[in-house]
């Protein structure tokens, strides 16, 4: 992993540095910040990962970092950032190359929105690239009617080179549970892949078509409610494996688990059995495996592969179909968590209201059916043992929080709503550990169940993000980044985004927010409002402290990984994070508390 190394003008005359501090770096290392060539720190760098240089031409210049460690600098040569002439105050921009428009069989046209984004070191060069999903203004569910226009897929580089494209064709549908995309580096090279289920029609990064070219599996007729005309509900299923550099579709295999019949899935119209999750997950403790999966309202099926640069192989299957593993049907959320909650150091699949061991079978079942949102990690300050707060649509069991790896439950809310969000995060240092909340929690739970603020003020449920430079968590929602207030249980603007946008509706998320870039606080990536640019916007605030980039912790980089998929959830480490570590004495992640 490289520096990360960053330059972002905060201000006319002023540019902030960041960069990461790696577990591979001593404790007593310090860096120093040169502008092209010139040393402009008056001494090295201690405190954090951060420099504000006085700077106000507006040339182009390259930012290289060195660390310091006793007394000695070194040279990477993977520790600069060249910041453009005339750069942005407030974020880095990077244009896109948007998709033209396109007319559907039915006569109407449309547009094209840069929707969900992930990130992984396409070149190896140790930094992060972007791939960006861009969705058409027709995408929707199967259990809506219509055409939908192509899925594409584009990787920048942080300077706005475009490095590839691919067109998914027209028999991928477009919307948010039909195109999960995973970028990680799978075979161990230095270089992340991305790995897809495509179609018949699917056109890789060098202009090559996968299956045939002149397939068309969308249903062209139909009744005017549901299962009407535009969905895919036949023809052959793949999954393939892209290089990350050039686009290239490196392998294609039959997608499992395969369609088979529609009907076998819990309706006649193709929506249960065309909805997708996936995720990577270290299930052997040592290397990185693919799970693709279909269904969580009724059967349910997750598929392990993995790769070796040449070939993907089976790992496992676990279907709900068996009878060994019937009671798990129906039980998935529209997204999952991995980590390994068990201690056995391999990695374990939170879906939804239940688990999946690494070894493909059932670890747990709580019964409590699907919902939309859940979160992993480690709430309780005085220990590593993680658990899961979740959320249920079932209008019985509303939301419970549970031992992550036996699901015992811990404290339970029932509801008889529909509890549709569910959010948590270290928000209070006057309380204990990570609060909780969702749409029906009766206010802000803390690890006991205790209500600590029974009416919170226009506390978000969406999206989270460390931002301000303390150890508490910010809200992310509607462009913005917001603080909650303990004092006055209200929540006050830090951050607005203007000129972008939020995807996906009321799920309110922009196109990636982690730990990215520079220090470890996280970055928040957005499209702008006419879609010809993203903007990656880091936090310009100063912080005390330095941490190992989390980006080095895999149940963070693998929640990263799975931001993406369906209903888009927020980061989470597997370790707490948050103000009880201030009182801790202990050192954490490169830092010493009580110094």
């Amino acid at each position: 992993m490289g520096r990360g190394v960053a330059a972002v003008r905060v201000s006319p005359d002023t540019v902030m540095v960041g960069w990461r501090y790696l577990s591979s770096d001593a404790m007593e290392t310090v860096f120093n910040v040169y502008r092209d060539g010139r040393l402009v720190t008056p001494v090295p760098v201690a405190v954090s990962t951060q420099f504000y240089d006085y700077n106000p031409s507006r040339k182009r210049v390259t930012y290289e970092v060195r660390p310091v460690s006793n007394g000695r600098e070194t040279r990477s040569g993977r520790g600069k950032f060249t910041l453009c002439a005339d750069a942005p105050c407030g974020y880095l921009n990077i244009p896109l190359q948007r998709p033209q428009e396109q007319v559907m069989p039915d006569g109407e046209t449309c547009t094209y929105t840069a929707n969900d984004a992930s990130v992984g070191d396409l070149d190896g060069d140790g930094e992060l690239e972007i791939i960006l999903k861009w969705e058409p203004s027709n995408a929707k569910d199967n259990s809506h009617g219509g055409f939908t226009g192509t899925v594409f897929f584009d990787s920048y580089k942080l300077d706005g080179t475009r490095m590839w494209r691919i067109d998914m064709g027209r028999n991928i549908r477009a919307g948010a549970h039909y195109t999960q995309f995973m970028v990680y580096d799978l075979d161990g090279d230095g270089r992340a892949e991305l790995t897809v289920k495509t179609a018949d029609g699917t056109v890789d990064g060098k202009g090559k078509v996968i299956g045939d070219p002149h397939a068309d599996y969308r249903k062209y007729t139909g009744s005017s409610g549901k299962g009407r005309q535009g969905y895919v509900a036949s023809g052959p299923e793949y999954l393939t494996v892209f290089d990350g550099k050039t686009g290239k579709a490196l392998y294609t295999t039959d997608y499992v688990p395969a369609r088979g019949r529609v009907e076998d899935w819990g309706d006649s119209y193709a929506n249960r059995s065309e909805r997708y999750l996936a995720a990577v997950a270290y299930l052997d403790g040592h290397r990185p495996s693919v799970v693709m999966c279909r269904g969580y309202y009724t059967r349910t099926v997750l598929a392990a592969f993995d790769w070796d640069g040449r070939r993907l192989t089976s790992r496992w299957v676990f279907d709900t179909d068996s009878v060994r593993w019937a009671s798990y049907a129906g039980q998935g959320n529209h997204n999952l968590r991995v980590a390994d909650v068990d201690g056995d150091g391999c990695d374990e699949i939170t879906y939804g209201s239940c688990a999946i061991d690494h070894d493909g079978t059932g670890l747990y079942n709580t019964g409590f059916g699907h919902g939309d949102a859940l979160h992993l990690t480690v709430f309780d300050p005085s220990s590593s043992r993680m658990q899961v707060w979740d959320c249920h649509e079932n209008k019985r069991d509303g939301s419970d929080f549970r031992d992550a790896a036996t699901g015992e439950v811990i404290f339970r809310l029932p509801s008889a709503k529909d509890v549709g969000r569910c959010m948590a995060a270290d928000i209070d240092p006057t309380n204990y550990g990570v609060e909780m909340w969702s749409t029906a929690s009766g206010g802000v739970r803390n690890i006991k169940g205790e209500v600590v603020c029974a009416r919170p003020e226009k506390l978000p449920v969406n999206m989270a993000v460390w931002w301000d430079g303390d150890l508490l968590r910010e809200m992310l929602d509607r462009e913005a980044v917001s603080k909650y207030d303990w004092l006055t249980q209200t929540c006050r603007t830090l951050q607005r985004f203007e000129g972008c946008s939020f995807n996906n509706g009321t799920k309110s998320n922009p196109c990636l927010q982690g730990d990215l870039l520079g220090d470890w606080r996280e970055e928040v990536v957005v499209r702008t409002l006419d879609n010809t640019s993203l903007r990656i916007y880091m936090s310009p605030v100063p912080t005390p402290y330095r941490f190992h980039t989390f980006l080095e912790d895999r149940p963070y980089r693998l929640s990263l990984v799975m931001q993406n998929v369906a209903y888009n959830q927020p980061t989470q480490p597997g370790f707490y994070f948050g103000a009880d570590l201030e009182k801790s004495g202990r050192q954490f992640r490169g830092y010493q508390f009580g110094k």
